[in-house]
């Protein structure tokens, strides 16, 4: 991922060969799906303190994929708006079975 990307359409791909192991994109559903758990619990109590929470396990659970299956860096560090929108379109496409 050192390249300069134009548009998301052109980064997604890159991203997706980045994620290539399933125990990888797992750990990235199961982040995401618990920092949406984390900032539905803060909208439901009001403990707004809690939302320091969720970025550590959305990310968290993230670049441990990275570290023990893919053995690369995130795309967060170098490209982190793209990296985002890559989390939650591959979040869509395994929900909706287009991506296993």
């Amino acid at each position: 991922m050192n390249q300069d990307y134009n548009s998301f359409r052109e980064f997604y791909p890159a991203y997706l060969a980045e994620h290539s192991q399933p125990s990888t994109r797992r750990l990235h559903f199961a982040g995401l799906l618990l920092a949406i758990a984390v900032v539905v619990y803060v909208a439901v109590t009001g403990r707004a303190l809690w939302l320091l929470a969720a970025p550590v396990v959305g990310y968290g659970l993230s670049w441990i994929g990275h570290y023990f299956f893919e053995k690369n860096r995130p795309a967060t560090f170098k490209h982190p708006l793209y990296s985002l929108m890559g989390d939650l379109v591959m979040f869509k496409d395994m929900l909706t079975g287009r991506l296993r």
